[in-house]
């Protein structure tokens, strides 16, 4: 019998080290083994068919045809059964859960620091405890034994306590224990080094083949096909008359499936299957691991455990444990085997004995405890270590549901339907921004092998990290650069990273912070960087109470509101729609009228159909330009500007492009973000600073706010528009690549006896917030309207243009607002990050989505949707009429409601009055 102790001693000698260094190669040339040592009763290995020939022949078409039977794609045909979707098929090339699910630990954390994921686990929890029960009679395995995360520290124990206030929000029963509570509730726990738990009654475990099997029996109930041993040798893809690719038909060894919509759910396959369409598919394969135990006695009934800080999880298996985790230097899997079923590899103790010292340490009875078996299948993981969800931005029709990194038992629930709501409604219920393919990544990255690699490694191996606010990854760095990255390096910036962009976060009066070429944290033989600035100083940031360079982003805020700042925002997405129904499509896209006479510029929304925020952005009436112009091109009809957000400037692009082809505008979209840098000059000596650098006149009357025009500075062409991001006077330059340093340094030299300074997107972050100025995806959602937002002066509504989501948005207006955003700032100093309840009058009614630190007012400032507990309306009456409090980790703190920005409420500084 082997001891989980005497394995320990023996891969010792091996120089197992700390958790950051490991000597093993990058990937590991050992295949799958025919061993079964899953610690599952049952398996569905034996119950399908056994001739090798399809369980029954595909029909000739279908509406959605599901691939890949595991956890996944059973969720997704379920829900799209139950949704009443007819012909729906599942293909599965060998049995359902034979890939990556069968082997799955399915462990189920109801707590999550995302208010989606937690919405999404309460469903999933619901289908496999209530719902499939109820509808079939059979148990899926759910089992219901709560789960138990250990904080070593203070900082872990402020996280905990962070997701239980969230918790609260959506009725999430938890509890933080101190060490002699938690040794009560699981004796066998050593609680010495203990700093408290978090205790949630209501977590449990999965079976991988029990849910899967009631899930398939309820979908074919419904209506659903489910055919195994039927693997897809094929996708059909067609371009229709305006260019479109489209999916044609799903191609397999037994006959081709017609079908306009295929969704992916093949798991660690999804990237093969997505290149029989021409979709990438950026995931990677790696091994993940754990042993089962034998019995251990006094262990039954104990809650599953997550040790993060060991990076050790320990999952009750009746009398037994199964203890895994997520290690520093995993194994890729690099050829991926298209006949892999039901099979394991050949655990690597080397890799796997990080994991038992923490277990050891934390049930000190596993040291004499016998190992049982051992699991190491294959898993998916992704760039961001979260899923792959939604429709490709290269072929519409083809879905993705992959990439679940080791979460899919989870999150299958909860995502698989939200996938079927995107299939039938063009568009999930929730708000699935952080999951959606089309969105996350800029399509440059999707292909780039090393990119995905090195981010998918940090992701895993940091799975169990201290999720804090300002944390930066250190991998695939470097990608994007835009013109003035040389520049302000040398001034001391710290970059931070969105979508492959290096953007200016703040500056360091230490002085240059370059990010390094990632070191894999010193796996696979690397080294480790040696006095690393960069890393030191995010280093220093992790933290839940105000961050060591609090003072810094001080001076940038108040330098910007006294005299004038400049911000790099060349990473923004800048983009020309133009063409001869330019303007029906702006009418139709835009809920504000932005078709105004060339020189205007206008803040809208993008909605959807169901009167819910894509975007928000500025939309410049523009004239044709010369040929190849990045600044002024050529076009014929009508022409505009938009310039978004670069964090979000993909999710644009795909929204606008649907919308285009779905609508068949002719018109065209075009990208010029590359081309063009962007600086913003803000502040009330900015007129003064840009009057000597602009060949034009900076007057009110000249130049009033929300107006563009094209001049020059330095010599160089530019774009000048009179916006503002911060709440003060201010102009943006929108220049050529080129140019763009000169036009930087001709600003600097003419502000530097104004006291001008170089800020960076942690000012912004503090100045907008204090201004009452919105973050798409902070305080405005998809699933948030204009309405509820305070937007309602974006929404052409006495028009009578029709725009998109104008029905849904008019609707809303006619019954009434049953959510509100709503400011609130605390008389106490105390830094909030999102995700606090918000209690008004003893009651929970919402939770905040965005937080921040406004130095001008010298108050935490904090916005959040609120309810009526009543389910009444949420009318400004009630918001003034409530006295509120602010949860931050279990502590409540008084606050104050307002209706308008607590700062400059009257709108005076942004049109230069002072």
């Amino acid at each position: 019998m082997s001891y989980v102790s005497r394995a320990w001693r023996a891969a010792a000698p091996r120089s197992l080290p700390a958790p950051w260094r490991s000597p093993r190669p990058l990937s590991s040339a050992s295949g799958p083994t025919a061993e079964k040592s899953v610690p599952y009763e049952r398996t569905l290995q034996e119950e399908g068919p056994g001739s090798g020939e399809p369980s029954r022949p595909p029909p000739a078409s279908a509406q959605v045809v599901v691939v890949g039977g595991g956890s996944l794609g059973c969720q997704t045909t379920y829900h799209l059964a139950k949704m009443g979707v007819s012909g729906v098929v599942l293909l599965e090339r060998d049995r359902l859960t034979s890939g990556t699910t069968w082997h799955t630990a399915g462990l189920l954390w109801q707590l999550r620091p995302s208010d989606v994921e937690v919405e999404l686990l309460a469903h999933t929890r619901d289908v496999v405890s209530r719902d499939l029960p109820a509808e079939t009679g059979l148990h899926t395995g759910w089992v219901e034994n709560g789960g138990l995360f250990i904080a070593s520290n203070k900082q872990r124990l402020d996280e905990y306590k962070r997701l239980m206030s969230l918790g609260k929000v959506y009725g999430v029963e938890s509890h933080v224990l101190t060490p002699s509570q938690t040794k009560d509730l699981y004796p066998l726990m050593n609680t010495d080094d203990l700093y408290g738990t978090l205790y949630v009654p209501k977590d449990g475990t999965m079976d991988p083949a029990g849910t899967c099997s009631t899930l398939a029996r309820a979908a074919t109930a419904r209506g659903a096909t489910i055919i195994e041993n039927c693997a897809v040798t094929g996708i059909q893809v067609r371009t229709d008359n305006f260019g479109v690719k489209r999916v044609h038909a799903v191609e397999t060894a037994h006959g081709t499936i017609q079908t306009p919509c295929v969704v992916n759910c093949a798991g660690v396959w999804a990237r093969a299957l997505g290149r029989l369409a021409g979709v990438h598919v950026p995931l990677v394969g790696m091994h993940h691991a754990y042993v089962v135990t034998e019995r251990i006695e006094g262990i039954q009934n104990m809650p599953n455990v997550r040790d993060h800080d060991a990076s050790v999880y320990l999952r009750l298996q009746g009398d037994a444990l199964s203890v895994g985790g997520y290690e520093s230097n995993p194994i890729f899997w690099e050829e991926v085997s298209e006949k892999f079923a039901f099979g394991l590899f050949d655990l690597d103790w080397d890799v796997f004995m990080q994991h038992i010292e923490g277990a050891v340490n934390r049930v000190p009875v596993l040291e004499k405890t016998g190992i049982k078996s051992t699991v190491c299948g294959p898993e998916s993981f992704t760039a961001d270590h979260k899923p792959l969800m939604g429709e490709a931005p290269e072929v519409r029709g083809f879905f993705l549901g992959c990439g679940f990194n080791s979460a899919g038992m989870m999150l299958g629930g909860g995502c698989g339907r939200e996938l079927a709501h995107w299939i039938i409604r063009g568009r999930p219920e929730k708000d699935m921004y952080g999951y959606d393919i089309r969105q996350r990544f800029h399509h440059s990255l999707t292909d780039n092998n090393r990119w995905i690699r090195e981010r998918s490694h940090e992701s895993y191996a940091k799975n169990y990290s201290v999720v804090f606010p300002h944390d930066e990854p250190l991998a695939g760095r470097n990608v994007r650069k835009d013109p003035l990255h040389e520049e302000l390096l040398r001034q001391g910036c710290v970059f931070q990273e969105r979508h492959g962009w290096e953007r200016p976060g703040w500056f360091s009066p230490g002085g240059a912070a370059p990010v390094l070429d990632y070191d894999y944290y010193g796996a696979y033989g690397r080294e480790r960087h040696r006095d690393y600035t960069y890393n030191r100083l995010l280093g220093d940031e992790y933290t839940f109470d105000f961050p060591p360079h609090h003072d810094i982003i001080k001076n940038e805020c108040l330098t910007c509101r006294n005299a004038l700042a400049l911000f790099d925002m060349s990473y923004f997405g800048k983009f020309y729609l133009v063409g001869p129904e330019a303007t029906k499509a702006a009418d139709w896209l835009f809920s504000a009228d932005v078709s105004k006479a060339p020189g205007s510029t206008v803040y809208t929304c993008m909605l959807n159909r169901q009167g819910g925020v894509e975007s928000d952005l500025t939309v410049s009436r523009i004239s044709p330009g010369a040929p190849g112009s990045p600044l002024a091109p050529a076009f014929e009809g009508d022409g505009y500007y938009l310039a978004i957000g670069g964090a979000v400037a993909q999710h644009n692009w795909s929204h606008i492009t649907t919308v285009l082809q779905d609508m068949k505008f002719q018109c065209k979209l075009l990208d010029c973000s590359e081309e063009l840098g962007m600086m913003s000059i803000q502040g009330p000596l900015s007129r003064v600073v840009l009057q000597e650098v602009l060949d034009t006149d900076l007057s009110n009357e000249a130049f009033p706010f929300s107006t563009h025009k094209i001049t020059t500075a330095a010599g160089c062409e530019v774009r000048a528009m009179r916006l503002s991001f911060v709440g003060e006077m201010g102009w943006e330059l929108h220049v050529p690549r080129a140019d763009c340093v000169k036009v930087y340094r001709a600003v600097m030299e003419a502000g530097a006896r104004h006291g001008i300074a170089n800020a960076g997107y942690r000012a912004i972050d503090s100045l907008s917030i204090e201004k009452g100025y919105r973050h798409w995806h902070a305080d405005l959602r998809p699933d948030d309207t204009p309405l509820e937002a305070g937007l309602a002066f974006t929404c052409k509504l006495k028009s009578s243009i029709p725009f998109l989501g104008r029905e849904a948005v008019e609707a809303q207006k006619a019954k009434g607002i049953f959510r509100r955003l709503v400011c609130f700032t605390t008389e106490e100093k105390v830094p909030m990050f999102g995700l606090e309840a918000v209690w008004r009058d003893g009651k929970v009614v919402g939770h905040i989505r965005r937080a921040d630190f406004g130095f001008a007012i010298d108050k935490t400032i904090a916005y959040g949707y609120i309810r009526d507990p009543a389910g009444g309306p949420v009318s400004l009456d009630f918001v003034k009429s409530g006295s509120y409090e602010l949860e931050r980790m279990g502590v409540t703190f008084p606050a104050r409601a307002h209706t308008k920005s607590p700062f400059d409420p009257d709108n005076k500084r942004v049109k230069g009055f002072y």
